[in-house]
């Protein structure tokens, strides 16, 4: 039995790291390529929900206000929700000084983001909806980068790349960074198949004769997409599309961070199960299992590996050779966390293995959530 569950976990691991990427890359060799023109400029309206992000919220708009695309097809839209500091009087006073639409909706009481948007979406104008956080710095041509994949009819969904940045180069930063190239490598491979199965909500990008209303529980960065899929549209990559974000720059921010979404990201394919059946979605299915699913539980075959590999390491060198990779992937990590607490900056040997297990512990502590019935509903600003 212990054999058997060993290399069951072997497999499965190799599987959700290696095995699926290079699955998705030999059927990317044949590629559903988008038809874009970018010179479609359709009529774009650009959300933002906001809590409590004075700090922030103006240099947001001004950004938006820079892009490049036509003025009179841009408009600005901001929810608040319920925000005590300012927010709403910094949005106003840029509307009352701009030749844009910047329109501000207030949501009292306070009912968290999905909600917000749901609000939101009435106002909108535009046949693009544009989605960005309120601390979202985007790229001046990322929004014709975006729109020009709309010129394809099959295409229902865009998002674009989150590059995250971290003056001071800390480890989470770092390891941050190393899992969005990851990331942003295998939607590069999704789209060339079909549809991705995660986007950035910082710069996305829907047809608005898409959207549709979600629960206040349901996370918009995931289960949107997921319901373009479900209409019969393209969910696709724009790598032009350039968001720059700061990275956290410590631990405990990102895996709360990390925590939180996972609860929510897992509530989301409960809701949205029906696209993890291959006989209706196919090959989508099959990308909503391994990239997300299974990915979200690795941590299980991880730990069964772990154990399996100690009680079977006097039994065969295969054993012991695993032991002994695990203990030094181990001990790579905790030294990342040590280093990291120290604020020291660590090259990427250290922290793509911290950053794995911070990512593998969050989903841990979500999936007990999750097991218990908890939901998150409110949200704060990125600092977890």
């Amino acid at each position: 039995m212990l054999t058997l569950l060993f290399w069951l976990s072997l497999v499965l691991l190799i599987y959700i790291y290696f095995g699926y990427p290079l699955l998705v890359a030999l059927l990317a060799t044949s590629p559903r390529l988008v038809k874009k023109n970018p010179e479609h400029l359709p009529s774009v309206s650009i959300m933002i929900a906001a809590y409590n992000e004075a700090a922030d919220i103006e240099a947001t708009i001004l950004n938006k206000l820079a892009l490049d695309y036509p003025s009179d097809k841009l408009e600005i839209l901001v929810v608040s929700d319920e925000s005590e500091d300012g927010t709403d009087a910094i949005v106003e006073r840029l509307a009352d000084n701009s030749n844009y639409s910047i329109r501000l909706v207030r949501q009292v009481p306070r009912q968290g983001k999905t909600s917000g948007l749901n609000m939101l979406v009435p106002e909108a104008t535009g046949e693009i909806l544009a989605f960005s956080d309120a601390n979202s710095h985007w790229d001046s041509l990322a929004l014709r980068k975006l729109t020009s994949n709309f010129a394809d009819p099959e295409i229902g969904y865009v998002s674009g790349k989150m590059v995250y940045v971290n003056d001071d180069g800390s480890l989470v930063g770092d390891g941050c960074s190393a899992y969005m190239k990851y990331e942003n490598w295998l939607r590069e491979k999704e789209t060339r198949i079909g549809s991705i199965v995660g986007v950035d909500g910082g710069i996305d990008a829907m047809r608005k004769s898409l959207y549709q209303p979600l629960r206040a529980d349901q996370l918009p960065d995931f289960v949107q997409p997921l319901k373009v899929v479900e209409q019969g549209k393209r969910v696709v990559y724009e790598p032009e599309a350039l968001l720059k974000e700061e990275a956290l720059d410590d631990g405990a921010s990102e895996f709360s961070m990390r925590v939180r979404v996972t609860l929510r990201a897992l509530w989301a394919l409960k809701d949205m199960s029906q696209l993890m059946n291959p006989a209706g979605f196919g090959l989508f299915a099959v990308q909503m299992i391994s990239h997300k699913f299974l990915r979200y539980l690795a941590f299980i075959p991880q730990a069964l590996l772990t154990v399996t590999a100690v009680l079977l390491a006097g039994k065969g060198p295969v054993y012991l050779v695993t032991l002994t990779g695990l203990f030094i992937f181990y001990g790579l990590a905790w030294t990342g966390k040590r280093k990291e607490s120290g604020g020291h900056h660590l090259p990427v040997y250290y922290a793509a293995p911290y950053y794995l297990m911070l990512l593998n512990t969050a989903c841990y502590r979500a999936t007990a959530s999750f097991l218990k019935g908890e939901k998150k509903v409110i949200w704060n600003p990125r600092k977890g």
